[in-house]
């Protein structure tokens, strides 16, 4: 996935926004919190940041082209990188950045969701990419 169809793919989510900051990288947000990244690479072939459950950090990140995430990772979070091949396949990542979504919707304060409209599922059945 380049961060062509990436940024498409995130535009699609309800409430998305887009912002270019951290050394020109494309991130996504939701509510003012992030749930992409698309940048940060120390290759040619790009790199995208997204946010997982701790489960989902013990399973990927020692897959080949997949790392903990530079500086979020080694703040204790749960954010993985894809960052080379083989990594994965466009469809699990784009299910990657769904679950993402999902999981930094549900971690809004309930005020917040509220102010955006967010249901119980919070965009489990209605992104459009």
């Amino acid at each position: 996935m380049n961060y062509l169809q990436f940024n498409k793919f995130c535009k699609a989510f309800p409430h998305a926004s887009h912002v270019v900051q951290w050394g020109g990288a494309h991130v996504w947000k939701i509510g003012g919190k992030v749930f992409a990244i698309g940048g940060w690479a120390t290759n040619s072939s790009g790199a995208i940041t997204f946010k997982v459950s701790e489960m989902n950090f013990e399973m990927l990140r020692e897959q080949p082209g997949l790392r903990p995430a530079p500086y979020l990772a080694s703040r204790g979070l749960k954010w993985i990188q894809h960052y080379e091949s083989p990594g994965l396949s466009d469809s699990e990542l784009k299910e990657c950045i769904r679950r993402s979504y999902v999981l930094v919707s549900q971690g809004l304060s309930k005020k917040r969701r509220a102010e955006l409209g967010l249901t119980e599922d919070c965009g489990e059945s209605n992104h459009k990419g």
